[in-house]
């Protein structure tokens, strides 16, 4: 039996309308490549780069629970809000976000939120603000397992000598946000 493309989408509207989902997600083009974005009923839980969403929606299952359907239209808000950042019209992302982290990550995180637009800062610093100063390797472990890149802004962490390293979707997207952003790599702790 074929279901009919309309009786689909009023099903995955209902869904995502009615609390019934735990992850609703959507494919999204941008100038920097194709992007899953997915959110729960708290907030923006992930960004993926070069989905495919044969491997991507099953560590979204696991984390979040198994009811994960495509509804483009719960994400409208994180869309326009990303749409908004590659245009240059947006510094910070204001939609909430829904990481389930132990505390010294969830500190980790919440310092990376404050890395200004446009700026740049080092895992060693981000470990020293978040309480660990010796902790720079943990942070860029951290930073290449960042669920919500571009949101939470890894891409403005770099290495102790103000060198692009590690990110978790190629050094080259790393620095066109970080050129799109217009940021210097001179360091400010």
């Amino acid at each position: 039996m074929k279901v009919s493309t309309d009786l689909d989408h009023r099903f995955r509207e209902r869904a995502a309308a009615d609390g019934s989902l735990d992850v609703a997600f959507d494919l999204v083009d941008s100038p920097i490549g194709p992007l899953l974005v997915a959110a729960t009923g708290l907030g923006l839980c992930r960004i993926e780069f070069d989905p495919e969403p044969d491997r991507d929606l099953e560590p979204l299952a696991r984390a979040f629970g198994a009811k994960v359907l495509r509804v483009p239209r719960a994400l409208d808000g994180p869309k326009r809000e990303l749409d908004e950042y590659f245009e240059g019209k947006r510094e910070r992302f204001e939609q909430p976000v829904d990481v389930r982290f132990e505390s010294f990550r969830l500190r980790v995180m919440d310092e990376l939120a404050l890395v200004p637009y446009g700026q740049v800062t080092t895992y060693g610093a981000l470990a020293a603000r978040a309480g660990r100063p010796t902790a720079a390797r943990a942070v860029g472990t951290f930073m290449n397992r960042n669920p919500i890149p571009i949101v939470l802004p890894c891409h403005r962490v770099v290495g102790a000598n103000g060198s692009l390293v590690g990110y978790g979707g190629g050094l080259e997207r790393k620095e066109r946000l970080l050129q799109l952003e217009g940021a210097s790599l001179t360091l400010r702790g």
